[in-house]
């Protein structure tokens, strides 16, 4: 379970009375947390999420994070909504980390995505890109293109350790993406991880969407990049069109792409799929051995990579005359 931080019942129970929500009866670890210690927590007056911030979140992030949950909310988009102590702060100490209650969402997350599934999530990403127009904090992203090389040099030298030319793989898509990056296209407050063990469904219609901890300012069709490499392939590797084109028709219902964000789309899935590639083979090589939670094999994005590689257009992932 990963749950870094104990918490006893009487530290719990003060921590609960200052937000008067009355009487603490059940609180549990969350398994699923990687970034942080969660705990579902039971009041008398229902449930909530505890998040309790470890040492890889940078605590002078909160005030975006925390903000932009409240802001996306005022804004008709279905997220946790951080709860405000009887001082009006939405963040607190708890066991010496900073700590936030947020509401609880109802639903599950779906281990098998149909292309109905992607359908829905193309259209939430849009709404809460509309969602975060007029939010004031602003959030570099520092998983993006400038973060990417500095990455990669902290484990360059083991890449290969992984699996044999990895190195050239990075180094070679590296180069690639630092020369053709895009430039100029729309930009927002993106979501940056929405995975889909970060989006809730009920039945068959989506419930809302969560962990927002590495949103950010960046370019909007690069969300939608992440999404098309974290929904639309298949365990084996192949990339589902039909999956594609749910998606990016979704999102299209809210918000129309520009010619210029529908030119970029693949090198901006080329460079999705190289963040997660480094994200992964680094946290592959640097992980120790007893952590709480697994380091997750980059393979699968040296897949994603290869395949996008051999794009030429938005038309192969399900938008376009010739995909119709």
């Amino acid at each position: 379970m990963a749950v870094y931080t104990e918490v006893s019942d009487a530290e719990l129970a003060s921590f609960i009375a200052s937000y008067g929500l009355g009487e603490l009866l059940s609180f549990k670890g969350i398994a699923e947390g990687v970034e942080n210690t969660n705990y579902i927590v039971h009041t008398s007056t229902g449930p909530f999420i505890l998040t309790i911030y470890e040492k890889r979140v940078e605590v002078s992030d909160l005030p975006f994070y925390l903000g932009l949950m409240e802001h996306l909310a005022e804004n008709g988009v279905t997220c946790p909504t951080p709860v405000r102590n009887a001082e009006g702060e939405n963040l607190s100490q708890l066991s010496g980390r900073p700590a936030a209650l947020v509401t609880f969402l109802e639903g599950f997350w779906v281990r098998q995505p149909t292309a109905a599934h992607c359908g829905h999530v193309g259209r939430a990403l849009a709404e809460m890109h509309r969602g975060g127009e007029g939010f004031a904090i602003r959030r570099a992203n520092a998983l993006g293109l400038n973060g990417w090389r500095p990455l990669y040099d902290k484990f360059a030298p083991d890449a290969n350790g992984i699996v044999p030319d990895l190195a050239p793989l990075i180094e070679g898509e590296l180069d690639y993406l630092e020369a053709n990056w895009p430039r100029g296209l729309p930009e927002g407050v993106i979501h940056a991880d929405l995975f889909p063990d970060n989006v809730f469904f009920i039945g068959d219609e989506l419930s809302g969407l969560i962990d927002f901890y590495f949103a950010c300012n960046d370019a909007l069709a690069y969300d939608i990049a992440v999404c098309l490499n974290a929904w639309c392939f298949e365990k084996d590797g192949a990339f589902n069109i039909t999956k594609g084109r749910a998606l990016l028709r979704g999102y299209e219902s809210v918000r129309p792409l520009t010619d210029a964000e529908r030119t970029a789309m693949p090198t901006l899935a080329r460079g999705a799929a190289t963040r997660f590639l480094l994200t992964r083979a680094y946290d592959w090589l640097n992980t120790p051995k007893d952590a709480l939670v697994s380091p997750k094999n980059p393979m699968e994005y040296v897949r994603k990579l290869r395949f996008h590689q051999g794009v030429s257009s938005i038309a192969e992932y399900g938008l376009g005359d010739s995909a119709q």
